[in-house]
């Protein structure tokens, strides 16, 4: 059978794509995965062959993305999903992705919520497709009613009919959700990353032999692109330098450690490292708020520190929050004068600690995501197989 998986190029939109790939890849069928030429790099680190589309216009991009100063986030993150997602990325995206459904014939499309190019020709193909989701029942909720109208413009039906009545995957437990929580889709099949576990081989020792807990800084793949490096990573490593702490920072691969000028010596810097081998050692997180690295965190029972910087992060910084497995500190770099208090408690206070916990319990007894694989065989046309878990 042959598995399209589309997404945008953003790890946080392809990584809850990896496991489900992964999964029908390992049982013989033919997997690909549809996204921007300037994600290729991602999508072969990945182990998939990449099948490239047009990457949007940057003076489209910069014109939207310098039009939102001032504005609220919620203000901002509808301008985003339907000028960025719904119109700007899913027009470049079209032509590629409707010759690569001719000449390819997939037997069904898994897709991330923001890559919308699949799902248009996928409904004008009558191919199944799946929405894997990027980020929990309320960005859903937010996104799908802004997105009609450049939808339609492009081609889609009128009324997004297949965007509701979709199968919906997701990776969020359901403790995390906002309770009233609700995207207008079907109940979702939860699943857990069966291939995002915690290695155990130990982190190179930068420390010189320093046991101090261990703090994970992350502000994700994006943040130092959007003119926040490397003032931000300054302000943390001055409010963080000089706690009893190892601190590891990664500051993506648009940054230069050099651009830090010099730093503490409980403080590391490297550009990138593999979040999987860091959870497992890491006393406490800050993070931004992305969805893969805050769900990572979580399924590794590490209490967070969450400094939300645009799009969904400040959900995500509220439900952490909210059930007690962190602290959100909003504001953007305006917060991070509150970030030395808010490590020490999440280090000291036991209670967050047992909230991580119990949000990791939650997720290790989801279903992994191998179990879907009789399910997309069947919507595919090849299997027979029981429908998809609700939990």
């Amino acid at each position: 059978m042959r598995v399209l998986l589309a997404t945008t190029a953003g790890s946080g939109h392809f990584g809850p794509l990896v496991p489900f790939g992964t999964a029908m890849r390992a049982v013989g069928h033919d997997v690909v995965v549809a996204a921007p030429a300037s994600f290729a790099a991602a999508v072969g680190r990945a182990g998939f062959t990449h099948q490239p589309f047009a990457d949007a216009d940057p003076e489209e991009l910069g014109a939207v993305f310098g039009s939102l100063g001032g504005m609220s986030n919620e203000e901002a993150n509808a301008i985003v999903i339907a000028e960025v997602f719904g119109r700007i990325d899913t027009e470049a995206a079209l032509p590629g992705m409707e010759a690569l459904v001719q000449d390819w014939s997939p037997d069904i499309i898994v897709r991330e919520t923001c890559e919308l190019s699949s799902y248009i020709v996928a409904e004008a193909a009558g191919i199944p497709h799946v929405h894997m989701a990027v980020g929990l029942a309320a960005f859903g909720a937010l996104a799908l009613p802004k997105l009609e109208a450049p939808l339609v413009e492009l081609g889609a039906e009128p009324g997004l009919a297949g965007l509701f009545t979709a199968p919906n995957f997701t990776l969020v437990p359901r403790s995390l959700e906002e309770p009233t929580a609700d995207d207008g889709g079907p109940p979702p099949s939860r699943f857990r990353d069966d291939t995002a576990g915690g290695r155990d081989d130990p982190l190179p020792d930068w420390w010189a032999g320093s046991s101090d807990p261990l703090v994970y800084v992350t502000f994700g793949s994006v943040a130092g692109s959007m003119g926040l490096f490397p003032g931000l990573y300054q302000q943390v490593i001055a409010a963080l330098g000089d706690l009893p702490v190892r601190i590891l920072l990664t500051i993506g691969d648009s940054g230069d450690p050099s651009a830090l000028g010099t730093v503490p010596p409980n403080v590391h810097v490297e550009k990138w490292w593999p979040q999987q081998a860091v959870m497992p050692h890491a006393s406490a997180m800050v993070g931004h708020g992305g969805f893969g690295t805050t769900l990572l965190g979580l399924a590794a029972a590490v209490p967070m520190v969450v400094v939300p910087l645009f799009a969904d992060q400040p959900l995500n910084a509220r439900r952490v929050d909210a059930v007690g497995a962190g602290i959100a500190l909003e504001g953007g770099a305006g917060a991070v004068g509150q970030l030395r208090s808010a490590v020490l408690r999440v280090l000291e206070e036991d209670s967050f600690r047992k909230a991580s916990q119990a949000i990791a319990g939650e997720i290790g007894q989801l279903p992994p995501a191998s179990a879907s694989v009789p399910f997309l065989e069947d919507i595919g046309g090849q299997g027979g197989g029981p429908g998809p878990p609700v939990r």
